[in-house]
């Protein structure tokens, strides 16, 4: 089951590279596009080159494959993933603050 998302012999460098490097790379290029109030889709293509990226670093440091189109796959996918969460919260807190006012406060009635 392992071999379906990560190559490497452990699951630490996998873990380490693609979801805590990559995946912090991306959560904030997320949030600067979300900051800068460009389209979602912006974000994709960013993630796109920081897949590839992460690739070189399983293969740079960790000997793993470079041009594997199943594993940029994964490693990608992960990273949009994190990107969306990361965007989608930015863009929340964004519309919070500056359109709070279309937000009607809870009653809370007593009983």
């Amino acid at each position: 089951m392992h071999l379906y998302f990560y190559e490497e012999d452990s699951f630490f460098v996998f873990l380490f590279v693609t979801v805590i490097l990559g995946g912090g790379c991306t959560w904030l290029a997320a949030r600067a596009i979300a900051q800068t109030w460009r389209p979602w889709w912006h974000l994709v293509l960013y993630t796109l080159v920081l897949g590839g990226a992460v690739r070189f670093i399983h293969y740079a440091l960790f000997e793993g494959t470079l041009l594997s189109p199943y594993y940029y796959a994964v490693d990608t996918a992960i990273l949009i993933a994190i990107g969306f969460a990361s965007f989608h919260n930015t863009r929340r807190q964004q519309m919070a603050r500056q359109y709070g006012f279309l937000v009607r406060p809870e009653r809370r009635t007593r009983a």
